[in-house]
């Protein structure tokens, strides 16, 4: 909205020409986001709390969350909000990049919403059943998989680039459909799995939408991806705005999600963010550096398949409890601990990943 604004009122004042800069709305697109939800989150937490929308705790987790039992969720519609709101204005909305990671981001958090709204509201302790949560991600995933493959005319935004292989890209043709679609899904309920802390799962998913941000830019800059050997997809760089405003709403909930949590984000923030995380990655052609950066969303939902197939395979479990940062607690790590450990964890690999565009 603000690119066409701008290119109206440079027409006035060529000064206003500053608005086209990616560079420039990225800031802003971030410093947005933030505000945005900033502001939302008190008045959201006063509604959820006088709504007695309050989180429920498993009986059998970990005692030390008894605790959180009443605590707020659903929060996670204050980071949608402020992602959705940012990136209509600083975002040039002639891109479809853009509308296809806001139609996977909207779609999911829609998914989460009904699950969140049968568990809490209506006291449904399964919520969702998985073959309904599993239906609706793949109606979602699916109509944007295929609507992109169909309207994409360059065929190596199609296809798996492997990192720290100089030229190596295989080409997926028509195979792209089920693995984006693997993608999306996969990442969304691994960021899901792993929400089960304060702040565990929101500061690792700002701290990798930075990381495929940057990539995004570079992806969309010719020389930079000359230079890298990257490909050049044209309008990837306008989800630079997109990932900073995930960025910034992320900051601006763990602003009230740091232990203790005023509020948790619930399958509506958790299912949206890590399918957005998805999303981008297709569109930058990076999902194994993906696979690398989140890394530790990748650790929580291999530890519950593990767990999940020792004991039906051999009745005995593997971890004390899954996902695996309920392990740690059991073993009596502090709860601030394994979160900031994780999130040290997650730098290092946006790190690695990032340095997967020059090592080859």
């Amino acid at each position: 909205m603000i690119v066409l604004l701008g290119d109206w009122l440079a027409a006035v004042n060529s000064g206003f020409g500053v608005l086209q800069y990616i560079t420039l709305r990225v800031i802003f697109s971030a410093l947005t986001a933030l505000l945005i939800s900033l502001m939302l989150g008190p008045v959201l937490i006063n509604w959820l709390t006088n709504a007695n929308i309050g989180q429920s705790v498993r009986d059998d987790g970990p005692q030390s969350h008894l605790v959180k039992a009443g605590t707020p969720t659903m929060g996670g519609a204050m980071i949608i909000m402020s992602v959705v709101i940012s990136t209509l204005l600083w975002a040039d909305l002639t891109t479809k990049q853009v509308w296809f990671v806001l139609f996977v981001t909207i779609g999911f958090a829609a998914v989460g919403w009904v699950d969140d709204y049968r568990k809490v509201i209506l006291s449904n302790s399964v919520g969702l059943t998985a073959r309904e949560k599993l239906l609706s991600q793949t109606l979602i995933a699916g109509l944007a998989v295929i609507a992109f493959y169909a309207t994409t005319a360059d065929r190596s935004e199609l296809e798996l680039i492997v990192p720290f292989f100089k030229n190596v890209a295989i080409p997926l043709g028509w195979m792209f459909i089920p693995f984006a679609f693997l993608v999306i899904v996969g990442s969304s309920n691994a960021v899901n799995l792993t929400d089960g802390l304060d702040g565990l799962a929101i500061l690792p998913s700002v701290m990798v939408a930075s990381g495929l941000g940057i990539i995004a830019y570079l992806a969309g800059h010719a020389v930079f991806a000359d230079y890298l050997l990257i490909p050049n997809i044209k309008g990837a760089g306008e989800l630079t705005v997109f990932c900073s405003a995930m960025a910034g709403a992320g900051l601006g909930f763990l602003w009230f999600n740091t232990y203790p949590a005023q509020v948790f984000m619930g399958d509506v923030g958790a299912l949206s963010i890590g399918a957005a995380l998805g999303a981008v990655a297709i569109m930058v052609r990076q999902e194994l550096v993906l696979f690398i950066m989140g890394g530790v969303f990748v650790m929580e939902a291999v530890s519950v398949i593990v767990q999940v197939a020792s004991f039906k395979l051999t009745g005995k479990r593997v971890f004390r409890m899954a996902p695996i940062h309920h392990h740690f607690e059991l073993k009596g790590w502090p709860e601030p601990r394994i979160i900031v450990r994780f999130w040290i964890i997650t730098v290092v690999l946006v790190l690695i990943g990032l340095s997967t565009l020059k090592i080859r």
